[in-house]
């Protein structure tokens, strides 16, 4: 893998066994900053995240790197935002046999924004991909939507954690097993775009229990380690 448009600095890296990082580095932005897709490479192939419209020749050029566009099966999202699936009209185009992938709650508020009817995951839901099996949590308005959910990759223990750990910075390592709560809890402070639930300890609690090895975040390096206890801290640091 490596860089897959030298002019973008847009590149591809397997952060888990089958589970790519699509990265694309904005340096001109306050600070720098990224913005990163997760193809999980199998029998149905699912993209999560989609990046905004403008970067999505980018993000096509680098899941061909991986896999023919067109065999794309599912694509999936966090909540509904730009950067989640700002460019979903334009992949579901591509691949013609795809279709969004969420959560119940964001099939009913925003299912009429989607070309294709998406298939809708309940709390708990699980899908077969083929070796990889990805199961939904609704964890609503944590950090931010009430449709807010997340997908937990069960082969490879990889949670799929949109913007759990947003960090800044436009030149960050793929994958790294180093300290990422301090720099997003840093990160969060400047902008705080947490809703700050009453259910967040109890919804962090949830995705801890799934023990996660690797954590597949949508802005920043991807992290492997104890998630678990990662998950905990941050919920410490957010009661703080």
């Amino acid at each position: 893998m490596g860089i897959t448009n030298t002019q973008s600095g847009t590149r591809v890296d397997e952060v888990a066994d089958g589970i790519y990082r699509i990265s694309t580095p904005f340096p001109d932005l306050p600070g720098g900053f990224s913005f990163n897709q997760y193809l999980i490479r199998d029998d149905e192939p699912c993209l999560f995240h989609t990046g905004p419209r403008g970067i999505v020749a980018l993000v096509k050029e680098a899941i061909a790197s991986v896999l023919d566009l067109e065999d794309l099966r599912f694509i999936g999202f966090s909540h509904f935002e730009c950067d989640e699936c700002g460019s979903l009209a334009e992949l579901l185009r591509a691949a013609p046999d795809s279709v969004p992938l969420c959560g119940q709650i964001n099939a009913m508020i925003n299912g009429d924004c989607f070309d294709r009817a998406p298939r809708a995951l309940a709390d708990g839901d699980s899908l077969s991909l083929g070796r990889h099996r990805v199961r939904w949590f609704d964890t609503p308005h944590l950090p931010h939507a009430w449709e807010c959910g997340y997908l937990m990759e069960e082969h490879t223990s990889t949670l799929l954690c949109g913007d759990l750990f947003t960090q800044g910075g436009a030149e960050l390592p793929p994958l790294t097993s180093s300290d990422i709560l301090g720099p997003s809890e840093a990160f969060r402070r400047q902008m705080d775009y947490y809703s700050h639930t009453r259910n967040g300890r109890s919804l962090l609690a949830r995705l801890a229990a799934a023990h996660p090895t690797t954590l597949a975040c949508m802005h920043g390096s991807a992290w492997h380690g104890d998630g678990s206890r990662l998950l905990e801290a941050l919920a410490e640091s957010l009661e703080s």
